[in-house]
């Protein structure tokens, strides 16, 4: 008898440890597309998030000291399928608390749609642009730390007036990013006395846009404005008009802007290409992640990193200033740490908000890519930068203020 009930007492301990254990953790996911046509960008920004997990979990944890955990999630960007099927094992089998992603504007519409917003997850991209996320029924749960393209198609339609590019052809992967960007762009360019001598919408991943670019080349216009991404038809494109010499300028948008474009076309080809991307203004904590970033072995001028750290940060803040790792509440407490009133804190300045959350003060965050006063619909003003290749590195030639 003694030895059945030691052998209870035992059972009992281990399952209360088992169960503590298991508590001793918060989730917050990331979906990104880690295969597909971002794929050379999507490692940057997991590192991005990656970099304030650490920095929480370094400075004591979530909560009562619970580790940060990051599951992952393959959108693949372009499959509507994936991205709900890797946020429906996020939401229902991982049960995160909230998300940060998806990245590519389809797959987080289609990830919100269908596992997010029923089951009540906040989700906020580093990276999806297109106005269409705007317009989501979401219950105020998806947010963005990056501006709207319709903010970036002005910003670019601009830039190149100024340039004093006052004609081009363009061609747009036909999805919610291409469409917005594309739209946005003509109509605020021809507003200011551009001419867009076409505009083409074509399909992502096929081998062969030599039609299009016929087409394109038959205006006899040197400037070749391609809103796609730089891993699949936007590389395929550059290729073929390159190799068909009918352009002298390239021009592209933050799809465009990666290192593995530079390493598959050649430094020759992309020389002089222009291009726009999201930015970080300057203020204290773009230098702070800038030296964290160097520090932890990633470049903090990568596209949407600085955005995919400033959603992680944001988020665990949002757990810390909820109390729980609960889904419910959480989005208010977004809203709450990250715009004023409120002490300022930087990137990496856990443990003080931390603190600071404890005494009942309020936090105001300020971060690697700027201030995140989000508006109604979950979005933020941001800024937009100009970037060039050049000597075959992407070169940040600094804020496009109109």
């Amino acid at each position: 008898m003694m030895k059945k009930t030691l052998l209870s007492i035992g059972l009992a301990a281990a399952s209360v440890l088992g169960a503590a254990q298991i508590q001793a953790e918060v989730k917050i996911g990331f979906l990104g597309g880690f295969t597909g046509p971002i794929e050379g960008m999507t490692p940057a920004i997991h590192e991005g998030a990656q970099l304030a997990q650490k920095q929480v979990n370094d400075q004591g944890g979530l909560l009562d000291g619970q580790d940060f955990a990051m599951p992952t999630g393959d959108t693949t960007c372009s499959d509507s399928s994936a991205a709900s099927n890797a946020a429906d094992r996020m939401v229902n089998s991982e049960k995160v608390t909230a998300i940060v992603g998806a990245l590519c504007t389809g797959a987080t519409l289609a990830a919100a749609n269908n596992a997010g917003i029923p089951g009540d997850v906040v989700m906020i991209s580093p990276a999806s642009t297109a106005p269409a996320v705007t317009a989501i029924e979401d219950d105020d749960l998806v947010f963005r730390t990056v501006p709207s393209d319709a903010f970036q198609g002005e910003a670019l339609a601009h830039l190149l007036i100024n340039k004093g590019i006052d004609e081009v052809v363009a061609t747009y992967v036909n999805n919610d990013y291409g469409r917005g960007l594309s739209d946005q762009f003509v109509e605020t360019y021809e507003s200011l006395g551009g001419y867009v001598a076409d505009n083409l919408a074509h399909e992502d991943n096929r081998a062969d846009y030599r039609s299009e670019l016929g087409s394109l080349s038959g205006q006899m216009v040197e400037t070749l404005v391609v809103f796609a991404y730089a891993d699949s038809s936007g590389q395929t494109i550059l290729r073929q008009a390159h190799e068909s010499g009918s352009f002298s300028q390239y021009v592209g948008v933050d799809g465009m802007i990666s290192d593995t474009l530079i390493e598959a076309l050649g430094a020759d080809v992309l020389e002089g290409m222009i291009a726009t991307r999201p930015g970080s203004p300057d203020l204290p904590g773009t230098d702070l992640f800038e030296k964290a970033a160097k520090d932890a072995g990633f470049d903090p001028n990568a596209v949407f990193a600085a955005q995919a750290y400033d959603a992680a940060f944001i988020l665990a803040l949002a757990v810390e200033q909820n109390g729980s790792d609960s889904r419910q509440g959480l989005a208010k407490a977004v809203r709450a740490v990250a715009s004023a009133p409120g002490e300022v804190i930087l990137p990496g300045e856990w443990e003080k908000a931390k603190r600071l959350l404890a005494e009942g003060k309020e936090i105001n965050y300020e971060g690697a890519s700027g201030k995140h006063d989000f508006d109604k619909n979950g979005d933020i003003m941001g800024v937009v930068v100009e970037m060039l290749i050049t000597d075959g590195e992407l070169v940040t030639k600094g804020q496009i203020d109109f």
